[in-house]
């Protein structure tokens, strides 16, 4: 799908938002799935952008992080939803975590927060330029 140009401020800061909030969740998922790494037929989440998309505009949801917990099922981290990983081998214990490659997603989320975040303190800066300057 390609993107589409930033033609507006407001534009800009829901591009930037969104950016955001999708790094936190995707550090939300993987500290989830690091957390229950001991645990016997786990089975590893991600975040789950097409559903998300197609959802847009529902309401909030309870998130759970297992299906035998009440309203189980949907699970969801903030705004998006998660599924379970389908491309990992599990261990004989059940369990389909594996520990490098929830570092390797959680450092890839703390680069793109990092970016969004560093976009956005230029966006402030140049604000407060602005209006410094109005003055």
């Amino acid at each position: 799908m390609p993107l589409s140009p930033i033609t507006s401020d407001a534009q800009m800061m829901s591009a930037l938002r969104q950016t955001l909030s999708r790094a936190a969740a995707k550090q939300v998922v993987s500290a989830s799935n690091l957390a229950n790494l001991s645990t016997p037929g786990y089975k590893a989440q991600e975040v789950d952008f097409d559903t998300t998309l197609d959802q847009q505009g529902g309401g909030g949801r309870l998130a759970v992080t297992n299906s035998r917990h009440i309203g189980g099922g949907d699970q969801s981290v903030g705004e998006y939803q998660t599924r379970t990983s389908e491309d990992v081998a599990g261990r004989r214990d059940g369990n389909t975590v594996q520990v490098d490659r929830e570092l390797l997603n959680m450092t890839r989320a703390a680069g793109e927060f990092a970016r969004a975040q560093t976009a956005l303190a230029a966006k402030f800066r140049l604000v407060r330029y602005a209006i410094n300057e109005s003055r």
